[in-house]
């Protein structure tokens, strides 16, 4: 059994007709790490409120743990760890503290809290910092905490909205490697993120979604093959030769400001070809294509707000 499927799954809010989630469908089985991605605006964090048992489903129905979250939202809440875009850290308390009093929230006794905050602080690379008041940790450490604190309550489900948003690459793996082991030990994971490259390392299976609707779903590596070719050929030319080059190569090819975009199942093929037009690029590169190029052409390259 799924532990959530959604059918026609809508969010409108009050005031407007736009629907914020205009119909969708997923399932997230027991154990998997399930990712939305999209750009802003595209419906991401309104489903992520409503799987949350936050926000009230506009139209279609939505289970969770085979049930209603409309019914059953104070019981399910019980069983979610969520890990918001802001930390919501309280910066007056000590590491350990912030630990101890959520857990209370959850009707969790002191001295579990206490023997608990001890295994999750362990668990966090935060053990030498227990007494430490929050206001002194750096942001990496911060959202370790935000993490450990979404698990004082043993979740079935972990909900991360944007969970390295804004930390340095050190931080980020840091955090991968927490979230890989809650996956390892049977955590359900569900999360939102900006980053292409934290999708491919984490999820399992994922959905790209624009303007409320899902564009595809499936796992990074069959969005990859079903949308773009295996290769990747970029061609920097020098100022205003670029839509030229780019009709003179023909086939598979996006012209961008800065550079050309080849696609192709062999990158040092087409660039052999590039010579043989007698096109003199600045700089050419053959990379494996990417999570990136999938969602750019599912949702396009300009800015929604």
């Amino acid at each position: 059994m799924a532990l959530i499927e959604a059918q026609g799954l809508e969010k409108r809010y009050p005031g407007t007709d736009v629907k914020a989630v205009a119909g969708i469908g997923f399932q997230v089985e027991r154990g998997e790490a399930f990712g939305f991605l999209g750009p802003n605006g595209a419906g991401k964090s309104s489903t992520m409120r409503m799987l949350a048992c936050v926000s009230r489903p506009s139209g279609g129905t939505l289970r969770i743990l085979d049930r209603d979250p409309v019914s059953h939202g104070r019981e399910l809440r019980a069983r979610l760890g969520v890990v918001p875009q802001d930390d919501a850290l309280d910066l007056q308390l000590t590491v350990r503290e912030n630990l101890i009093v959520y857990g209370l929230y959850f009707g969790l006794s002191l001295t579990h809290m206490r023997a608990k905050s001890a295994e999750l602080l362990e668990f966090a690379q935060l053990a030498e910092k227990a007494g430490e008041r929050v206001e002194h940790l750096s942001g990496g450490m911060r959202r370790r905490l935000t993490i450990a604190r979404s698990l004082v309550n043993d979740p079935d489900i972990l909900l991360l909205d944007e969970p390295t948003t804004g930390l340095d690459p050190q931080a980020r793996h840091i955090l991968w490697d927490r979230l890989f082991r809650l996956k390892s030990a049977g955590v359900t994971l569900i999360l939102t993120t900006h980053y292409m490259d934290e999708a491919e390392q984490l999820c399992d299976r994922l959905v790209i979604m624009d303007k409320g609707l899902i564009a595809d779903e499936g796992t990074p590596r069959e969005l990859i093959e079903r949308h773009v070719t295996r290769e990747v050929l970029e061609l920097r030319f020098p100022p205003g030769e670029q839509e030229a080059a780019g009709e003179k190569l023909g086939g598979d090819v996006e012209v961008l400001p800065d550079r050309l975009l080849c696609y192709a199942d062999d990158g040092d093929a087409v660039l052999g070809r590039v010579t043989e037009l007698g096109l003199h690029p600045l700089t050419a590169l053959v990379r494996r294509a990417t999570l990136e190029d999938v969602f750019l052409r599912l949702t396009g390259r300009s800015l929604t707000d």
